[in-house]
């Protein structure tokens, strides 16, 4: 998942860089919910990871 929010971000770069800055915007609005995404999973499974087995 944080390879396609680099992926996302890498291509949101290039677009902006060569002009296309509807592509760029929206490249990089789907990057950003990737990593939101990523981060909340991330921290789930650090919570959940913590818990003792009964």
């Amino acid at each position: 998942m944080l390879y396609y929010a680099i992926v996302f971000l890498v291509i949101a770069l290039v677009a902006g860089a060569l002009g296309f800055f509807a592509i760029s915007g929206t490249a990089a609005w789907i990057a950003k919910v990737l990593f939101l995404v990523f981060l909340v999973l991330f921290v789930l499974s650090l919570v959940r990871g913590r818990r003792a087995s009964l």
